[in-house]
Parts: C-alpha cells; structure tokens; sequence
C-alpha cells in the first residue's frame, strides 16, 4: 500500500486544483491535458488514465483534448490541469515555467513534413509560397515549424490548424502540406496516407544550421515502413526529434508523484497497447527531463528503482 498523501486534488467547478486537505489517494482526482484526439498525447493519456484508475484505485483521470504543448503549460501553471504532456522545447519562455516538475521523459517526437504527392516537392525549401499548415495555435508544433521555415529561409502561405483539420483540408484540396511533430506511428497520418497521395519531406538539407542555432533539437531517421505511402519517395527520411516530457505542477504531493510514475512503469505494457510509442520509455533516460527539474516525488521513485 502507499500509504497515506498529506493532500489531495479536488475538483472546483471546470478545472481542478490541488489542494491540502488530507486524505487518503483514493480521494485524489487528476485533469490530465493531452492534445489532438488523433495524436499520441491522447492515445498516451487514455492509457494512463486506466493505468492509474484501474492500479491505484483512484477515481479515473479527465482526459482532456488541447490544442498541445503550449496550451498544456499554461494550464498546468494556472492549475487548470494537474498532469500534463509537452515538448521539451515548447518550455522555453512560458511565464510561470519554474512551478513545472517532471514525472518523466516519455517517448521522443518525430517531426513530420506531409506533402501532397501530386506537387513536385522533394525538400523543405520548395514549399515557399505554397499553403502550409504550421499547426493549431499554441502547439507545440507552431514553435517547431516556425524556428524551421525561419531558419531555411521559407515563406510559405502559412495558417493555423491542428491535425484532423489539416488532414481534411489536404484531402478538400485546400492545403498543399503540413507539419506534426508527434510520436510513430499517428494514426491520423496512417489513415491520410490510405485516403490520399502523400510524401514526407528529408530535412537533411537544412538540419545542420537549424540544430547549431537550436540545441533542444535532435536528428533521427523516420523508418520507410512508419507509413504504407502509396506515392513518392519511400525510403527513409531524416527529421527532427525533440523530447517528450510528462509534467505535473510543484503543488502535487510527493506521494502522489511517486505513486503516479511508479505505476506508468509498472504499467507500461498496459500503456504499450494504448499506443507503440510507450515501448521507447525507459528508466534511465526518463530522468532526462533538463530544463525542468524532477519532482521530488518522482526523483524518490527513481532512487529506489537505483536508476
């Protein structure tokens, strides 16, 4: 048994905050703000939301589509949310930043670039002046886009839509391409390249500026058999990574910390289910988790773990 939590969440009209009203973790209640409903944040965040309910008794987290990890921080910060996924590079200059701990670094984003096949084109570049998608406001897509098509120097018409709007807009003729940063597979992204004619762009060109100027970023090599593409190139492509963290507020006792990562690793081949990406967590590299520190709840995890 883990005892007894010297606090506990609590419910106040849309939102919840904790709050130090001792009680026992039964009593505990969590919104967790994930993302797009077709994206791996959600499909991570309904997994866990079992996970916790089903291992720890506690009444089921609120699984609650954002606009991704911008609007996450902002509602961690203002208690809007007790758990919550983001970017590691979305972090940088949200006010209210050092009130963030982290449970765990959770699986790595793969940015995707999706091009109708039916355009001739193959780079990054090409897509000047063409209508491209950047992602929903607030996401943590926009910061990676925006950084990307600033630094290669590409001006594309630009709007703002999240993935399912971008994915029906490509399919209405309405959008020439769109940039995901999101775990593999997406199935959004599976179920577009079944529907429609579709290509993935290599960044290699333009990387190695990118990633002097921004160190938050890796590179990585997106397997050709992510995506059944039926057109266009289908060998691997090179793309930027960035790291994902599982972040909750300073507030949440230690207790429930510790109880919640305990059971993201004791369940995590009941998460695996929930989405594929879950198998990429580890122990080790979960502690990785720089510019946000850990919660001391989740650092007494992994010294018991002898991480």
């Amino acid at each position: 048994m883990l005892g007894r939590v010297h606090a506990a969440v609590s419910l106040l009209t849309a939102a919840t905050v904790l709050t130090g009203c001792g009680s026992t973790l039964e009593d505990v209640k969590i919104t967790m703000a994930t993302g797009n409903e077709g994206g791996v944040y959600y499909s991570l965040g309904k997994g866990l939301a079992d996970i916790w309910s089903g291992r720890l008794g506690i009444t089921r987290p609120q699984v609650v589509a954002t606009a991704g990890s911008k609007d996450n921080l902002v509602r961690l910060v203002n208690d809007q949310a007790q758990v919550g996924f983001s970017q590691a590079d979305a972090v940088e200059g949200v006010p209210g930043a050092g009130k963030l701990r982290a449970l765990a670094r959770m699986h790595d984003d793969y940015l995707q670039v999706i091009v109708r096949a039916d355009l001739p084109v193959t780079t990054l570049r090409e897509l000047s002046g063409l209508r491209v998608s950047v992602g929903g406001k607030e996401s943590g897509v926009e910061i990676i886009a925006r950084r990307l098509l600033q630094s290669a120097g590409v001006t594309p018409q630009e709007v703002n839509l999240g993935l399912d709007d971008s994915a029906q807009a490509m399919r209405e003729g309405r959008l020439d391409a769109f940039f995901w940063s999101g775990g593999l597979p997406t199935s959004r992204i599976t179920q577009l390249t079944k529907e429609l004619g579709v290509r993935l762009l290599d960044l290699q060109d333009v990387l190695s500026a990118f990633r002097q100027q921004h160190t938050v970023y890796g590179s990585a090599t997106l397997p050709a058999s992510t995506y059944n593409l039926q057109s266009g190139p289908v060998g691997p492509v090179i793309t930027l990574v960035v790291r994902n963290f599982l972040l909750v507020n300073e507030k949440m006792p230690d207790d429930v910390a510790e109880a919640l990562v305990r059971q993201l690793f004791e369940g995590q081949p009941e998460l695996v289910k929930a989405h594929s990406a879950a198998r990429t967590i580890e122990q080790r590299s979960a502690i990785e988790t720089s510019p946000v520190p850990l919660h001391d709840g989740a650092l007494r995890y992994y010294r018991e773990a002898k991480v």
